[in-house]
């Protein structure tokens, strides 16, 4: 009586066990594992094309899609070469394919992370470029020189084509300071702009000096001194010019709990 293989369905003789086509036991019954019809056949086992897209797909990681599409596809090849028993080929292109996939997920993170890191500090510089300080309602010569600062911020991007200016009267138009100031003197001191200078000829005033010394020297104080980069310093001598040149940066305790007119000069 004869019978069929269970895994290439071959015709096998009464009695005979072993299939001569494929070598499959019919004795082992349906516990053995199933054999491909295409391997039984000898037909040759082809590369997954799952395998092959999601390598392709990892080579250009770079585009944040292709990294999702190559880690996607290769676990599917992976699925696929594991259930067909011998057809599908491809394995070691499908895991390569997961790694420069993975590859590409983490290097999209990282420089989404790197962006919004430099965008937030950027916006601190503007922040801390632009704030004035709770005390400075002018009612330090360190607030007014911030006040002033930030007025010539302020002119500046109202007039791109102009830049900074070296008219303490222009900044009072674009920016709120108290007449004293706007007119070169408060409180005993004396504040100046000097200095403008274009990167260009004609181009925009890039670069300013401002400065604010005591009025009298005999009624003593300090000398105080900054420009575009808003970094504020001081000479305990009360000149100006030794503040410009000899200078010390104020620190940030002293920025931002300035000493009082009154501490400075008599009125």
């Amino acid at each position: 009586m004869s019978s069929f293989c269970l895994g290439c369905g071959n015709s096998m003789a009464g009695g005979e066990r072993f299939c001569s086509i494929c070598g499959r036991d019919s004795s082992a019954g349906d516990a053995a594992p199933q054999v491909d019809p295409a391997v039984a056949f000898g037909l040759s086992p082809e590369t997954s094309g799952k395998a092959i897209f999601s390598l392709i797909s990892g080579f250009i990681f770079v585009f944040f899609p292709f990294s999702i599409a190559a880690v996607v596809f290769g676990y599917l090849a992976l699925y696929d070469i594991r259930k067909s028993p011998g057809r599908l080929t491809g394995r070691g292109l499908a895991i390569s394919g997961i790694v420069l996939g993975y590859l590409g997920v983490a290097l999209t993170i990282t420089m989404l992370g790197l962006g919004i890191y430099g965008v937030r500090t950027a916006q601190k510089r503007i922040n801390n470029r632009t704030k004035i300080p709770v005390a400075s309602n002018e009612n330090s010569p360190v607030s007014a020189l911030r006040a002033l600062n930030t007025a010539e911020i302020a002119y500046s991007q109202a007039h791109r084509a102009v830049g900074y200016t070296c008219s303490l009267s222009d900044l009072s138009g674009v920016w709120t300071i108290s007449h004293d100031l706007a007119s070169g003197k408060k409180n005993g001191y004396v504040f100046a702009l000097q200095g403008c200078a274009a990167a260009k000829s004609d181009g925009p005033i890039m670069k300013y000096q401002l400065v604010a010394y005591p009025a009298s020297s005999a009624k003593g104080g300090a000398a105080y001194c900054s420009d575009q980069s808003d970094v504020i310093r001081v000479a305990r001598s009360g000149s100006a010019d030794d503040c410009l040149k000899t200078g010390v940066d104020l620190s940030e305790s002293e920025i931002s709990h300035p000493q009082a007119w009154s501490q400075n000069s008599s009125r």
